[in-house]
C-alpha cells in the first residue's frame, strides 16, 4: 500500500538532493539527478509502427535499443524544433533506460529544504501527479518533476508500473 506524504516531508526529501536543470519551451523543469546516465546530442532516431507521437522511436545506445520520448510533444508544448541545443538525456528508471528528448540542458543545481515548495494543483495537461514540488533559486522556478512516476504510468506504457 502506497503511503501518503505530507508536503514537508516530500519536501525535506527532496531537499539537498540534486537537480538537472533542462528547458522545455520557456519553462524549466529538474529531475534527480541520480536518474540520469548521460546526456547526449540529438540524432536520428528509428520510428516504431503504432507508436504514440510522443515516443520518437529507438536508438542503439552501445547495443542497447532504448526508447526515446520527446517530452515537448508528451505535454502539448508545440511543434519540437531539433537544433544544436536539443539533447537526449539518457534515464535509467528502475533498471530500464529510457531517452527523453528536451530543448537544452542548463545546469546541475542543490535545493534546500526552503527553496522547495509544494505543486499547486492547476488540472493541466502536466498532471501534478508527476510534480514533486517548485524549487526556486534567485529568480528561476524549476518545475521538479518525478520522472520515475512519469516514465513509468500507464499512459507512457514504456515501464511497469513501480511497485507501491
Amino acid at each position: 500500500m502506497a503511503e501518503v506524504q505530507t508536503t514537508a516531508t516530500a519536501a525535506n526529501e527532496i531537499a539537498g538532493h540534486e537537480y538537472l536543470a533542462f528547458k522545455l519551451g520557456t519553462e524549466e523543469y529538474g529531475i534527480d539527478i541520480l536518474k540520469v546516465q548521460e546526456i547526449r546530442g540529438y540524432e536520428a532516431v528509428t520510428r516504431i509502427a503504432n507508436a504514440p507521437d510522443f515516443i520518437k522511436g529507438v536508438i542503439n545506445l552501445r547495443g542497447i535499443i532504448i526508447p526515446v520520448v520527446d517530452m515537448r510533444i508528451k505535454f502539448n508544448l508545440g511543434e519540437p524544433v531539433y537544433d544544436q541545443f536539443t539533447v537526449v538525456i539518457i534515464l535509467n528508471i528502475n533498471g530500464r533506460i529510457v531517452g527523453m528528448v528536451v530543448d537544452s540542458v542548463s545546469d546541475v543545481t542543490t535545493l534546500t529544504p526552503e527553496q522547495v515548495k509544494p505543486a499547486p494543483e492547476m488540472g493541466t495537461a502536466f498532471s501534478t501527479d508527476y510534480m514533486i514540488g517548485l524549487g526556486t533559486i534567485d529568480e528561476r522556478m524549476l518545475i521538479l518533476v518525478n520522472i520515475d512516476k512519469l516514465m513509468s504510468s500507464p499512459e507512457m506504457g514504456l515501464i511497469d508500473q513501480l511497485a507501491a
